[in-house]
């Protein structure tokens, strides 16, 4: 497997713009749901495909939750 394929706690943190603790929660989380669904986990790394893709599905709900406001 390519290294390229998961992301560190530093990576999550500034592809977010976030502390590294608060990177460390989501990447909990996002692997929590990989586990629930079947999926091997390994532990201070989180499946790049899968962190985009959860990311864009939050922005998304979130934008359409703004524009639903207006």
């Amino acid at each position: 497997m390519n290294e390229n394929n998961f992301m560190r706690v530093n990576d999550v943190a500034k592809e977010l713009g976030i502390s590294v603790s608060h990177a460390y929660k989501i990447m909990q989380r996002l692997n929590k749901e990989l586990r629930e669904k079947g999926y091997m986990i390994i532990a201070g790394r989180v499946n790049r495909k899968y962190f985009i893709g959860s990311m864009s599905i939050k922005w998304t709900e979130k934008i359409e939750k703004l524009i639903n406001k207006e």
